[in-house]
């Protein structure tokens, strides 16, 4: 569904958009993504309206059966990327799960500035946006996904939370359409 309208009180959620998983092959061009959500960022400080920048620097400790990272991460692995941030004012949510929800002052910061609705992008799709995603609209947000800012390392995940997950927890759209509707 076309994003419709955007509260008074919203928020831009930037998730992962940091050196070390920008630097991962992804399945649309991460440049892109970055120019997109760098745009969308300058658009809500231009309106005093709060931006986040998320970055992972861990994982949570169960067991999977993905394999372990082995070595350990470049020193500026968790580095928001430059083009994005961070800027004056902006709220840097550092992460240790998939969603920027768990285990972070995310809600806490959100709620004393007044926040009712996220925009989120970043990657990837279908693990970080698609996890924080859900986690706003459970905590009640209004959530729009901004397409063209998102981007994921599979196809076919990117692809999933897109066409079936996102419209079921808020609306999506393009980076232009969102920043219209800042006015």
């Amino acid at each position: 569904m076309s994003a419709t309208t955007l509260d008074p009180k919203t928020a831009l959620v930037v998730v992962d958009l940091q050196k070390g998983i920008t630097a991962l092959p992804t399945v649309h061009p991460i440049a892109d993504v970055i120019a997109h959500a760098t745009t969308l960022a300058d658009a809500f400080r231009a309106k005093g309206l709060p931006v986040v920048l998320v970055r992972v620097t861990g994982g949570a400790p169960g067991r999977t059966e993905a394999p372990a990272r082995s070595g350990q991460p470049a020193a500026d692995w968790a580095e928001i990327v430059p083009e994005l941030g961070p800027r004056e004012g902006d709220i840097v949510v550092t992460k240790q799960q998939w969603g920027a929800f768990y285990g972070t002052d995310l809600d806490l910061q959100l709620r004393r500035r007044g926040v009712t609705q996220v925009v989120v992008a970043g990657v990837a799709t279908s693990i970080g946006v698609e996890s924080t995603a859900r986690s706003a609209y459970e905590y009640g947000y209004h959530v729009t996904i901004a397409t063209d800012a998102v981007t994921d390392m599979s196809a076919e995940a990117h692809d999933n939370s897109v066409e079936r997950i996102f419209p079921r927890l808020g609306e999506t759209d393009t980076t232009d359409a969102i920043i219209k509707l800042l006015g």
